[in-house]
């Protein structure tokens, strides 16, 4: 072809070299044979000897040869099969054990490998990030044949980061299976990398952690007192520090249980409404059924005799009427024989005596103070005798959400009022700060709540440590015995909390390696033992 320069064969070698090879010393490629699908490479070592495995003795004496054809990464599209020409030498050590040994090409091959260094980290980087049969199915794509099992063999035959000796560490708990199980994760919280994985959450496994690093300055956990424990024991020359966040959801709860307590005062935002006359009682069935209509069971009944009879008096035969209406034979029988509806309610009752009875009255005050909820209502009435199910007081509950009823203004729940404690006065809208303003002027210890939450706030927001003992004794000096329990809490993990309150440290990056630390164990379902867990975490 005119005008086209062909480069010489040297000159194809050589580009070759160095794209197959580009960060390797020591390899020379003999030949190289391009097909529409495979790259064929003939190379061999160039080094003049090797050094023995067994005594670092340097060998010139060659054995022997042989060819190996360790597996590759695929090169523009095509797979490269790579023929290797390696050397056997002879030790020349009378001392060594070895008699003869093997060269090896540093950063191509190792010991019994059957593919490249570049081809093992390849797919251990893939199955570092996808686990094995994703992982599996991703190296197909790339034109690697490879089994989930031998992607996983390759993440566990990767060593150990090196990680520098940690002065702030992060700890917080994961679940392997949540409510049952659980380990623990330890953070470098300066760099934001995950050091250790621990089995198990016990506090002497933390503490034989931290015992074997003395230079750990700080610890920041939540406030579970086996992570207390276990950093006392192993570091006791250590900082620790309780996270502002998990401090602020221990206020949270505590706030909406406060205001739960006083939701009768919540009445205070319903406007007043004219007494509503009272309904008339409703008609009784004249056919003196037990089910009046509209019951489920009552009008299915009904209906199907109706279409029975209805049949029958067509001159239809039983049979002809159990084909067309798809019943049994047994039950167009039943609804032949009866002449009205009424005679197949015999045992059913709708207002038979119940476990229930004697709750319902309290059950309608709290319904009528705004608890609406089935399953808060079931736990109230279980302290007080009631020794029915949860299924019961559901179905009440739904009968009287779905019966008909004057539509009246109802009480905000307890927790649209706790939110409205929380949040910052500025970020509240002019009609939440007006009902939140009648909600303390109408409850005193709504209003003490108030001014607690929000100091509690400033103390938090402004770094002011300090002033925690302070806050604790005016908390006490009120009627809220949710607070009281809180602040007993903090009491006890006192010289923590106010770290957390001062420093700038906190568990923020341990909360997000937890989260990264689900979606691997999903990733790996079925597969997820610890050291493999351990691993990902580690080094993906």
């Amino acid at each position: 072809m005119a005008g086209l320069k062909v480069p010489a064969m040297d000159e194809v070698v050589l580009r070759l070299e160095k794209l197959l090879f580009p960060s390797i010393a020591g390899v020379a490629v003999l030949s190289v044979n391009v097909d529409v699908e495979i790259v064929r490479v003939d190379a061999q070592c160039s080094a003049t000897g090797a050094a023995c495995p067994g005594c670092d003795a340097w060998s010139t004496q060659v054995h022997s040869f042989y060819l190996r054809f360790p597996a590759d990464v695929p090169s523009a599209g095509r797979s490269v099969v790579l023929q290797l020409r390696v050397r056997r030498f002879r030790c020349g050590n009378a001392m060594c054990p070895r008699r003869t040994f093997v060269e090896q090409i540093p950063g191509l091959t190792r010991r019994h490998g059957q593919r490249t260094e570049r081809l093992r980290s390849t797919l251990a980087a893939v199955g570092l990030a996808l686990a094995g049969r994703a992982g599996a199915r991703l190296a197909s794509v790339l034109g690697l044949s490879v089994s989930r099992s031998t992607v996983l063999r390759l993440i566990d035959a990767l060593p150990d980061p090196e990680a520098a000796a940690p002065r702030v560490v992060g700890v917080d708990e994961y679940a392997t299976r949540k409510g049952r199980h659980y380990g623990t994760v330890l953070v470098d919280v300066e760099t934001s990398r995950p050091i250790d994985l621990l089995p198990d959450r016990e506090a002497s496994s933390l503490a034989a952690w931290l015992a074997r690093r003395p230079g750990v300055e700080v610890v920041c956990r939540d406030r579970a007192p086996f992570f207390a424990e276990g950093t006392t024991a192993g570091a006791p020359q250590a900082i620790q520090v309780a996270d502002r966040w998990h401090l602020w959801h221990n206020l949270s709860d505590a706030t909406e249980r406060s205001v739960a307590q006083h939701r009768h005062c919540l009445r205070v935002l319903v406007p007043a409404t004219p007494e509503a006359e009272s309904e008339p009682a409703p008609a009784a069935d004249p056919s003196g059924s037990p089910w009046p209509r509209g019951h489920r069971f009552a009008d299915r009944t009904r209906a199907r005799h109706a279409a029975v009879r209805t049949l029958l008096e067509a001159g239809h035969s039983r049979r002809s009427i159990q084909r067309q209406l798809g019943m049994t034979y047994r039950t167009v029988k039943q609804l032949a024989d009866a002449q009205t509806p009424e005679e197949l309610f015999t045992g059913q009752w709708q207002n038979r005596p119940s476990v229930l009875d004697e709750y319902k009255t309290y059950l309608d005050d709290r319904w009528a103070e705004g608890c609406t909820n089935a399953w808060k209502l079931w736990e109230e009435i279980v302290p007080l005798g009631y020794r029915g199910s949860y299924q019961r007081v559901r179905a009440y509950v739904h009968e009287k959400r779905i019966s008909p009823r004057p539509v009246t203004a109802r009480a905000p729940s307890p927790r649209s009022v706790a939110g409205w404690i929380l949040r910052r006065p500025e970020n509240l809208t002019e009609t939440e700060q007006i009902r939140l303003k009648t909600v303390r002027t109408h409850c005193p210890e709504l209003d003490a709540l108030t001014r607690h939450v929000r100091s509690f706030a400033i103390m938090l927001a402004d770094r002011k440590g300090e002033c925690l003992p302070e806050w604790l004794a005016a908390v006490r000096q009120d009627d809220l015995p949710s607070l009281h329990t809180l602040a007993a809490g903090i009491d006890r993990d006192r010289d923590a909390v106010i770290a957390g309150l001062t420093l700038p440290w906190n568990s923020g990056v341990v909360e997000g390696h937890v989260n990264r630390i689900k979606m691997l164990k999903r990733q790996m379902f079925g597969r997820a033992g610890f050291d493999l867990l351990r691993k990902r975490v580690l080094l993906a």
